[in-house]
């Protein structure tokens, strides 16, 4: 069957994070204690009002198709979030509720990226990104991100950059890998840019509720016609409940959901009735308090990280990552995190899947783990790089 595989394929990389995930897995078969640092997935999972809110569903017998437009309860409830918590007013019609915000960039790529279209991103960025403009035939055009501009594209990368292939940017504020945000103002005048030379702009907000600074606010805020992806998964802590959201301008509604219709039917009955559960008072001072813990953890890793010799050029204000240069120590991070997986119990993930930029000196670490585990991990790595010889 080989010899009749697409070869787009060739366009896709393995996910060197799930590689490392089974290895862990096979040392933990062997009864060793890992410390899991590496996937981006919250140690929360969704509150008990979220839980009950999908087993009343099921008891209810609501687990019929929906729109694949998604609930319009939920629609409601998320344009509802936009004007209580960012002062912004988003019809729901705009909103999409989606299989995970993989889904959603998966929609938002097949409609608006053409074959050998260029479109401009970070290096680094989250690996699907690129993947999923690769998957619709375009190209995925890298542009080198270093700390100097908190890893993140400016608007005169931007103009510097585009060619007459560029159809648009792949944005995403806070990050994954490196937990860093676009500064409002700079955004700003990316999306003009892009406007200016009719492209497209897209910005994953997925981390959106986990940023740390004064500055919360949404690209929406900008510009009508962004693209902005959502997820339910991290500030919501509904990783394995696959839903999302995606707003898009009012005009193309029509083709996202023709598209939606034909490529997913809709999102997860049952999963759209639990996230209902979501927006309460209640629940939202949950996943306040939680994310006030998030925090602590940042705090408590970042310099903890500088002590064991790890240089990090900037300071993550969003997510749960810190990125660190682990040059010091090593000429190969992926090798690295092989050898501290192996020989300390700790999980983290190079710089490889993330671009090769900062493939060799980069490795990103997750703090979305208890903070006895953050401590324990600590002094692993601390015994780890006072006995191994670089």
């Amino acid at each position: 069957m080989n010899k009749n595989l697409a070869s787009r394929l060739v366009n896709i990389a393995p996910f060197h994070v799930m590689e490392l995930a089974k290895m862990a897995a096979e040392l933990e078969k062997q009864g060793r204690n890992i410390i899991h640092m590496g996937i981006g997935e919250p140690d929360f999972t969704a509150p008990q009002v979220v839980i009950d809110a999908a087993t009343q569903a099921m008891q209810n017998g609501n687990l019929q198709y929906t729109s694949a437009l998604g609930l319009p309860e939920l629609r409601a409830a998320i344009s509802d979030y936009y004007l209580k918590y960012y002062q912004l007013t988003v019809p729901s019609s705009r909103i999409i509720v989606t299989a995970g915000a993989s889904a959603a960039l998966l929609l938002a790529c097949a409609a608006l990226v053409e074959p050998g279209a260029e479109v401009l991103m970070p290096d680094p960025c989250y690996p699907c990104n690129r993947h999923f403009v690769a998957a619709f035939e375009g190209t995925p055009h890298l542009v080198e991100c270093g700390p100097e501009v908190g890893f993140q594209l400016t608007d005169e990368m931007v103009q510097k950059h585009w060619t007459r292939l560029s159809k648009g940017v792949l944005l995403a504020s806070p990050s994954n890998p490196t937990g860093t945000s676009i500064p409002r103002a700079e955004l700003a005048k990316i999306i003009a840019t892009v406007k200016a030379k009719q492209g497209f702009t897209i910005v994953d907000e997925i981390y959106q509720g986990l940023t740390y600074n004064d500055e919360t606010f949404s690209a929406l805020s900008l510009d009508d016609e962004v693209v902005v992806i959502n997820s339910f998964s991290k500030f919501f802590n509904m990783t394995g409940w696959r839903l999302g959201w995606l707003v898009v301008p009012e005009s193309i509604v029509p083709q996202i959901e023709k598209l939606a219709q034909n490529l997913f039917i809709c999102p997860s009955t049952v999963a759209q009735y639990a996230a209902l559960a979501c927006f309460s008072d209640a629940t939202m001072s949950i996943y306040e308090h939680r994310k006030a813990e998030f925090l602590r953890r940042r705090d408590y890793i970042v310099p903890a990280l500088k002590s064991l010799g790890f240089e990090v050029p900037v300071t993550p204000d969003g997510a749960f990552y810190v990125y660190a240069d682990c040059s010091r120590f090593s000429d190969d991070a992926d090798q690295f995190t092989k050898d501290l997986l192996e020989k300390a119990g700790v999980v983290i993930v190079p710089g490889l899947d993330f671009g090769p930029y900062t493939a060799r000196k980069y490795v990103r670490i997750s703090y979305a783990t208890s903070m006895e585990n953050l401590q324990e991990a600590v002094l692993r790595i601390k015994n780890y790089l006072m006995t191994a010889v670089i």
